[in-house]
């Protein structure tokens, strides 16, 4: 989908929300809802710290991770990236965009599928495939569609994945920076980092 072709989305509805995540860390967001997504889905952004007039916004599009956002896994990066995300967009003002995109795109169950099939010695990418899955299947048009409806044209792209970056850009979002996270390294995920810098092009290890 192109720029032209992005029916618009609107806000339906903002509330301010308090968070607070489990080493105790606490922020406020204003969170927004919207009509009009491409996929119909319930994605929200989360406006955190106070805008700067005149100067791109820190967003991070953070796709969905139930297993590390909520239970604390250690497979992936997701849930320690979520945490680093809220306190320095709250830090710098921007958004924080939610996007309901388990497992990249192929959902819950298939991603629990994925994982025997990496117990079994298949890379994060190759058990996608094997799943009859594409390595990636998120398309962020919707991120574009919410950035719009907010009013937002240019960003400071807080993420190690280049992807993002180039469907942003052509669905009418300046990356005016590339803001890479930190490295969330442990024994159990080790494995998974490695695929994604060498096999997804994310910028993990410098």
């Amino acid at each position: 989908m192109t720029l032209q072709e992005i029916p618009p989305a609107e806000v339906r509805t903002e509330v301010t929300v308090p968070l607070r995540f489990a080493d105790g860390y606490t922020t406020m967001a204003r969170v927004f809802s919207f009509a009009g997504l491409v996929d119909a889905r319930e994605h929200v952004a989360l406006r955190l710290g106070a805008l700067v007039p005149g100067e791109a916004p820190l967003v991070r599009p953070h796709s969905e991770c139930l297993t590390g956002d909520v239970f604390g896994s250690q497979r992936c990066d997701c849930g320690p990236q979520l945490r680093e995300s809220a306190e320095r967009i709250s830090a710098a003002g921007g958004y924080l965009l939610y996007l309901r995109q388990e497992g990249r795109g192929i959902g819950l169950y298939a991603k629990l599928e994925a994982y025997t099939l990496q117990d079994a010695g298949l890379d994060t990418y190759q058990a996608n495939l094997a799943l009859g899955h594409a390595e990636d299947e998120r398309d962020y048009t919707v991120a574009a569609q919410m950035l719009h409806a907010l009013g937002v044209n240019r960003i400071a792209l807080l993420s190690n994945n280049p992807d993002k970056a180039s469907q942003l850009a052509r669905l009418g979002i300046a990356v005016t920076e590339h803001v890479p996270t930190g490295v969330h390294l442990s024994a159990a995920n080790a494995g998974y980092l490695a695929a994604k810098a060498r096999l997804g092009g994310h910028t993990i290890f410098g």
